[in-house]
Formats: C-alpha cells, sequence, structure tokens
C-alpha cells in the first residue's frame, strides 16, 4: 500500500505499532539549519524547506497549563542575549541566566540557581507553592493550531522534564548536581517530590484538556550524564508515572531521549510510553534500532541515525538506513529522522535525496 495514508495518519500508525504505507521521515530542522545555507534555503521559512523535501512533518505547539503561585514569584526577564529567570521567596532569592547563542539558535545555561542547601531549600518552597491550572486562553489558541495543522503532520507539546533530568540541566549543572545529591540527599529527594507534584499535575490537565497528538516528556536523558542506577531509582519512576496518566487518558506519551540509552534499554521497556523519540545511533548515540526493537518491542523508535552520518554524502547515509532497517525483525513503529537536531552541514538537496529513497523502502508490517 503505498500513500494511502496522510502524514499525520502515517506517524499515528507508527506511534502506535500499526502496519504504514511507508516509513514516515522527519529531518528535525531548526532555527540554525536555514541560516547556515545558502540561498535560497537561507531566506525560506523551515516549513517551506521541509514541504521541499517532502517531510513527515512534526509540528509543535505550545502547552495549555499555568501556574498559580500565592507566595513566591518567578520572574523572566531578557536583556538582548541574556535570560534571567528569578526566583524569589520570603527567605531569599536565586537565578538561573541563560545566554542565546547565535549559531546554534540555541539558549545555553551559565549561572545555575542551586549551589547550595540553602538554595535547594528555597527551590523547595518554589515547587511547594505552585498550583497548576488549565490555562483556558492558550487552549483555545491551541484549537486553532491543531485544525490550521490539519493531515500535513502532528502536532505536538511537552508537559516538562522528569526532576533529576531538569536538576541537572537546568538547576545545579551535571557536576554540582552529582556533589549537591550526594550531600544533601533527603532534601533534593524532597525537591524531586515537590517537582514531580507539578509535573505529574500538568501532565494531566494536558492528557485531559490539549488537543495535540502527541505529548512529550523533554528528557534528554544519556548514561553520559546520569548513572543507570539513578535513572532506574528516580526517572523511571517519575517517568512511569506520568506515562501511567497518559495510559489512563488513551494519550501518546512520547519521551524525548538523545543520548546513550543502551544500558537502560531494560528499565524503559517497563515505562507505558508509546515512543522514543531521537533515538540516536553509533557513534554519537550508542543505541541501534535492532538494539530498540529487541529490548523494548512494543515502543516506537523515532531516530535511527545520528549527526555524524548526516554529513556524508547521500548513498553512504542511505547505505546506514538501509543496513539498519533491513535486520529489524519488521518495521512497524519506526520513524526514520536525523534523532537530533539535523547538521547544518547537511544540505537540503542530501536530505531530499535520502527522503526520496526511505519512500520507496519496501516495509514488512
Amino acid at each position: 500500500m503505498k500513500n494511502e495514508m496522510t502524514s499525520r495518519e502515517r506517524w499515528l500508525a507508527a506511534i502506535r505499532m500499526q502496519p504504514v504505507d511507508r516509513l514516515p521521515f522527519w529531518p528535525k530542522l531548526d532555527g540554525a539549519y536555514p541560516k547556515a545555507q545558502t540561498a535560497p534555503y537561507k531566506d525560506m521559512e523551515i516549513d517551506a524547506i521541509h514541504r521541499l523535501i517532502g517531510s513527515d512533518m512534526h509540528n509543535w505547539a505550545p502547552g495549555c497549563v499555568k501556574e498559580l503561585r500565592k507566595k513566591t514569584s518567578v520572574k523572566h526577564k531578557r536583556d538582548g542575549d541574556t535570560s534571567t529567570n528569578t526566583y524569589r521567596t520570603e527567605k531569599g532569592q536565586t537565578e538561573l541566566v541563560c545566554v542565546f547563542d547565535e549559531p546554534s539558535q540555541s539558549w545555553h545555561p551559565m549561572k545555575f540557581p542551586v549551589q547550595s542547601l540553602e538554595d535547594i531549600r528555597l527551590m523547595i518552597e518554589i515547587f511547594k507553592d505552585v498550583e497548576t491550572v488549565p490555562d483556558f486562553e492558550k487552549l483555545e489558541k491551541l484549537k486553532k493550531i491543531k485544525a490550521d495543522n490539519g493531515e500535513d503532520g502532528v502536532l505536538s507539546s511537552s508537559v516538562g522534564e522528569s526532576p533529576l533530568m531538569y536538576w541537572v540541566e537546568w538547576m545545579a549543572g551535571v557536576e554540582n548536581a552529582h556533589f549537591l545529591l550526594s550531600d544533601y540527599q533527603d532534601d533534593v529527594e524532597e525537591l524531586f517530590r515537590e517537582m514531580q507534584r507539578v509535573l505529574a499535575d500538568s501532565t494531566r490537565i494536558t492528557c485531559e484538556h490539549s488537543p495535540v497528538d502527541l505529548i512529550y516528556l523533554t528528557e534528554n536523558t544519556s548514561t553520559t550524564l546520569i548513572s543507570p542506577d539513578q535513572y532506574k531509582k528516580y526517572c523511571a519512576q517519575h517517568v512511569g508515572e506520568c506515562a501511567e496518566i497518559a495510559k489512563s487518558f488513551d494519550r501518546n506519551m512520547v519521551i524525548h531521549m538523545c543520548g546513550h540509552l543502551k544500558a537502560l534499554l531494560p528499565d524503559l521497556a517497563k515505562i507505558p510510553v508509546k515512543a522514543f523519540e531521537a533515538f540516536t545511533s553509533p557513534t554519537l548515540g550508542n543505541t541501534t534500532l535492532l538494539d530498540g526493537r529487541t529490548g523494548c518491542p512494543d515502543k516506537c523508535l523515532i531516530g535511527g541515525t545520528n549527526a555524524m552520518l548526516w554529513t556524508k554524502d547521500s548513498s553512504e547515509i542511505i547505505r546506514r538506513i538501509e543496513k539498519d532497517l533491513d535486520v529489524l525483525p519488521h518495521h512497524r513503529g519506526i520513524v526514520v529522522t536525523s534523532a537530533g537536531v539535523m547538521p547544518p552541514l547537511c544540505k537540503p538537496e542530501t536530505i531530499r535525496e535520502v527522503c526520496e529513497w526511505v519512500k520507496g523502502y519496501s516495509v514488512r508490517n
């Protein structure tokens, strides 16, 4: 059955481990991609480049949750290329300072809000004070976004990130996160409990109200950042709770994980999500599609390549993808993507050639 599905139908069938007419293909293009290209691409919108390539679109939409506070505040300020979040309680304040990197079009933390036990306790109060409620104004906008998206692809939004990974990435930084967790385990775990309460409430509200097709946890998991034991102790429990909520609403939950995952597959297999996204092959990642299909047979795998591969010519990229697809027992639950963000070194013409090949690949359903 060739090209009998819309892109949205194809995506959803893959997410649900159902037969597809052909493999979905989605190169992840971000704001940095057009800027690094020559004319005419450098002046094109990302969606226009996707249409030229022939992508099965994967679009993002905002959330539908707002946080109410009584005793604390979180204030955001941007000054040029510097963004500051100020967390204030009756006992003090602390800051997250990020700087915008123009070439990558992304924000990078330069000062973390948690550097001491005092900061941990301040952040506990920040999260304890949160009441999570639906944002009905955003929901009205979401309905229009969903209608405009149509059948051109899936629409997704993120509910956030589990406590340990957020702690490592945005609150304490990689090294200090582990030192503080070791030195003040009880206090950090109390913070995690409050963070998880907010995340679970946000997940529940999103599952009940949001019209999007896919609900993400933006985990960025990798055993280069945390250990398998830490994943089992913290992330598996916290992600699992959100996954159970999504399952109870019959929603499609996806975990975004872009790092080394091979040692985590036994724990990931037990989490009732639909898909793993940014599933990255060696040598940038360490987990092939066959590893994922063997270890997690009921999960859709979105990825299967890596950034270094996409710096090669189209024939080499195609040979690698073909080799990795051919060894699979079947092709249900596979979406071919660049895994992480597409490297700007890869030209649109190369992506289009690979896209055409993927569309012609003979799937075994």
